[in-house]
């Protein structure tokens, strides 16, 4: 009995470990997983199962994954096929993509210009495939550009953050200095400790020397000099507010307002820059107040949710048509994404440039007027990404904190941005 259930917890154990959840203790509460590590936990468990003829849905189960743990994930799909089941897999990682039997990719890019679908066929097929994007990685073809180095003598030229810590966690306490004005990675297999370095360490440290208060306990030491902010940029989605759209996160929509407000038509009907907000502008619709929906209560049952009747959900009333720049009006400019808009604002410097941001992160899909709280993980990330490099920072964190009022703390009514983020025209 007693090898049958050390037998039983070897099997599994050994699963956990291929996948990359060694690190794992035995008590850790389930809730406080990441997704990555719930998904290959819901793995290790199918294994160990031994089902058969189930069709297995992965969506990007190597997002985190450092290669040597992609070996053991491949190993883990491989076995559920040979129990007799099916597996399909959405991910881009050509470490894993080259071990299908049968690829399907789509494109040939995204939003309106992608869903159809480009090559399927095995992988020898795919990567001799003229049509493919991926097939020149998998066949290593591929023209990946390196950008210049900065000779080794010169990397700490600029400057260094140095972090020194006690234990915490699994870390071990550690001392690591960090090029200033370099790109640096950090990387390791999975639960090596990467995140308790720089989220739980790094990151609280920063931002307690800019704010003057006390850094955590287990932060010994850190040296950051002319370091005023810290910037964490992440996946996590962007607020819950039905208000805040691309447009309006990425600093926009503003300009657009600013731009519709001086046309010939917004001057002869008496309106400014601030008739043309959905949130408290004269031109918002009535109906749905602007948010381009309505909510309609079903009793007993969860409430639906549907598009706003009068105005399709394009946020405006009917007299916001009336209002042109050459043969757009707002509405339409809302509705179209963002590759679309900068031919129709190629003219207009500043909207160009923080279209073009979003352009350059792959974001050219999205349309403008689209809820940010809809955004995928990824897609969240590379909008505060750009929402960041499309504004030059000028004062610490420590100056924005001493010109608080208490009025001011709350987060933007617009887009939920923190108001301290938008810029000292806010303050």
């Amino acid at each position: 009995m007693a090898e049958s259930i050390c037998q039983s917890f070897q099997t599994v154990a050994k699963r956990l470990i291929d996948l990359g959840l060694g690190y794992l203790s035995l008590d850790r509460a389930a809730s406080t997983l990441s997704t990555g590590e719930r998904q290959r936990m819901q793995l290790a468990r199918a294994v160990r199962n031994r089902t058969t003829g189930v069709l297995y849905v992965l969506d990007e189960p190597s997002i985190g994954l450092h290669p040597s743990n992609i070996v053991g994930l491949t190993g883990v799909m491989c076995d559920l096929v040979a129990d007799g089941n099916s597996v399909i897999l959405v991910d881009h990682d050509t470490q894993v993509l080259s071990q299908a039997d049968w690829l399907i990719e789509m494109g040939p890019e995204a939003g309106a210009n992608g869903g159809q679908v480009v090559a399927q066929g095995t992988i020898p097929e795919i990567a001799q495939n003229r049509a493919s994007q991926i097939g020149p990685f998998l066949a290593g073809t591929a023209d990946i550009h390196v950008r210049d180095r900065v000779c080794a003598g010169e990397l700490f030229a600029l400057g260094r953050i140095h972090l020194s810590t006690a234990a915490i966690h699994t870390v071990k306490p550690l001392k690591v200095d960090i090029p200033k004005g370099r790109l640096t990675v950090v990387t390791g297999v999975s639960g090596s400790g990467k995140t308790t370095l720089i989220l739980e360490s790094l990151v609280p440290g920063l931002e307690a020397v800019a704010s003057g208060v006390k850094p955590p306990e287990h932060v010994l030491k850190l040296k950051a000099e002319s370091i005023r902010q810290v910037k964490l940029i992440d996946a996590t989605p962007i607020g819950v507010n039905v208000r805040s759209t691309v447009a309006t996160y990425a600093n926009v929509h503003d300009e657009l307002r600013k731009i519709f407000a001086r046309t010939p038509d917004a001057k002869e009907l008496g309106l400014k820059a601030g008739d043309f907000s959905y949130n408290t502008g004269k031109l918002r619709c009535p109906v749905c107040d602007g948010t381009g929906t309505i909510d309609l209560d079903v009793q007993f049952l969860p409430d639906v949710t549907i598009p706003c009747p009068e105005c399709q959900g394009s946020r405006y009333g009917k007299d916001a048509g009336r209002v042109k720049y050459g043969t757009h009006t707002l509405p339409g400019l809302m509705a179209m994404d963002i590759n679309a808009a900068l031919e129709v604002c190629r003219d207009w410097k500043l909207v160009r440039q923080r279209l073009q941001i979003l352009q350059e992160l792959a974001l050219g899909y999205l349309t403008l007027g689209e809820e940010t709280p809809s955004l995928s993980g990824g897609e969240a990330q590379r909008l505060k990404l750009a929402s960041e490099m499309g504004r030059t920072p000028s004062l610490s964190l420590m100056s924005l904190r001493l010109d608080c009022t208490p009025w001011m703390c709350g987060p933007c009514w617009e887009c939920s941005r923190p108001w301290w983020s938008m810029g000292p025209r806010w303050w």
